[in-house]
């Protein structure tokens, strides 16, 4: 009996450390990374970006996706070196950016465009007023990013203001999985 308890309340420090490592840590490389649904975001008007659709994510090479909004100042601050990181890879990826602001409503489509073209952005453009695109990853605030691999799976995904070398660094994780 005492066999019996002692056994049992090992293998319960285990679950329990071993959820505790997981909810630190993530889970184990070897699990495999999550994947993520399609969805088809508006895109607008704006310098480096056309009025239609895109498919996020891609389904021919990997995709990056900056979320911002025009209120937000670190988005701002963060437009230079979201600019570094699309000259360095912008052309080996899908590279876009993506607000959930109400367009149409709390803000137009043409002060969007505006707040695009005075921070030097020359990408494509998404709108998510559903914040369906932004619940699928699980973002809390912006700046957020997200590194997707050409199988749709997330390679990296960061809150907060980036280095264009971060940035960079989290993109080259979705190329360096294509290769495998």
């Amino acid at each position: 009996m005492r066999r019996r308890d002692l056994l049992a309340g090992v293998g319960s420090l285990a679950v329990i450390g071993g959820a505790g490592a997981v909810a630190i840590q993530g889970m184990p490389s070897f699990l495999g990374k999550p994947t993520v649904d399609p969805y088809t975001i508006e895109t607008i008007d704006a310098r480096g970006s056309e009025a239609g659709e895109v498919r996020v994510p891609a389904t021919d090479r990997p995709t990056f996706v900056d979320f911002f909004g025009t209120w937000c100042a670190p988005c701002a601050k963060q437009m230079p070196a979201l600019v570094e990181a699309h000259e360095r890879l912008g052309d080996d990826v899908l590279f876009m950016s993506v607000t959930n602001e109400n367009v149409g409503g709390s803000v137009t489509e043409a002060e969007v465009a505006d707040w695009w073209a005075d921070h030097d952005g020359n990408w494509t453009v998404g709108i998510d007023p559903t914040a369906e695109l932004s619940a699928e990853y699980s973002i809390g605030g912006v700046p957020y990013a997200v590194a997707i691999d050409a199988d749709g799976r997330i390679q990296w995904s960061e809150g907060g203001r980036k280095s264009a070398d971060e940035l960079v660094d989290g993109i080259e994780r979705a190329l360096e999985a294509e290769a495998e």
